[in-house]
């Protein structure tokens, strides 16, 4: 039980602020609405995923919410040139795969800081963006919207989709050797490479599926609307490395499940449209966010000082 307490507490604290709106904004539960920021969410989900499974390698990415939007517009481009559904799939997921293997290759290649080298490519590609699209949104084909579904019939299957993909990730990440490996190589590289690992081509692989996984979130965040806004992703690397590190994450490396990252997801993403409902200013939302994490930071402080004494 000890060894889940950081979810265990978070999932308490969901529940609490769930309880709250329940009583003081009912209307916090309508179907339609609910099921729409449910939605909105699922790309969310997948990409905090990703995040996690980087931070397990203790490495970190921040230029996830530059790739997201590059995916995010050439998938309206494609989409737009007539593209199929299947074939847009594809580009965008290795496109995603392209870019996080650049920040693989210089993180685990040259040795350099993740979080040097993913700020950098993040100023790169948002900035390069703007500079292409000057702003301009992207219309898409009157059939993308919602894979061609009813928008309630979309909404479901998105959800659907980031829920099977949580949970085939989370089997994985627990028993497949792939996913033993990471957690073997966050712990301790040099025990895991006197082991027989290859940390570094493990490092590697763990950012391409980062940037596989942004490709296919940001499709799955342009299908929720007719036009693709090429400012998509800004403050997603925020919303996402807080739903880990709240939902148990170590930023030390070699600790955290992809389950309790669920629940952090649920948790930030019930923030908003409670301040909304509560009729408090939605700007605290970044702030309240940045405070979860400061506060999560300093629990694992806290607790790794107790295993050490």
């Amino acid at each position: 039980m000890q060894k889940y307490s950081r979810e265990l507490s978070v999932a308490i604290v969901l529940a609490l602020l769930l309880l709250v709106m329940a009583v003081a904004a009912p209307a916090f539960y309508d179907p339609q609405p609910l099921l729409s920021r449910l939605a909105r969410e699922a790309p969310t989900l997948i990409v905090a995923c990703g995040v996690a499974l980087v931070m397990v390698a203790r490495e970190i990415d921040i230029s996830i919410g530059s790739i997201f939007a590059l995916c995010g517009v050439c998938a309206g481009l494609l989409a737009g040139s007539g593209w199929p559904l299947i074939a847009v799939f594809g580009a965008v997921v290795v496109l995603g795969a392209v870019l996080g293997a650049m920040n693989g290759a210089l993180v685990a290649g040259l040795r350099l800081p993740s979080i040097v080298v993913t700020l950098a490519t993040m100023v790169i590609l948002r900035e390069g963006l703007r500079w292409k699209q000057q702003g301009a949104f992207i219309n898409l084909p009157d059939a993308w919207q919602w894979f061609g579904l009813s928008q309630r019939g979309g909404q479901w299957a998105l959800i659907a989709g980031a829920l099977i993909i949580l949970a085939v990730l989370a089997w994985a990440s627990r028993h497949l050797a792939g996913g033993r490996f990471l957690y073997a190589v966050g712990s301790n590289a040099e025990a895991a490479r006197l082991a027989g690992l290859r940390p570094r081509w493990i490092t590697l692989a763990v950012f391409v599926f980062m940037g596989a996984l942004a490709g296919l979130a940001a499709l799955l965040n342009v299908v929720q609307s007719p036009q693709v806004d090429p400012k998509s992703g800004t403050g997603l690397e925020l919303k996402a490395i807080a739903a880990a590190v709240v939902g148990g994450v170590a930023v030390s490396g070699g600790r955290g499940n992809l389950w309790g990252v669920f629940v952090g997801v649920l948790l930030l993403a019930c923030i908003n449209p409670a301040l909304t409902y509560l009729h408090v200013e939605a700007y605290w939302e970044k702030a309240i966010q940045g405070a979860i994490i400061l506060l999560a930071v300093i629990f694992d402080g806290l607790r790794n000082r107790r295993a050490t004494n």
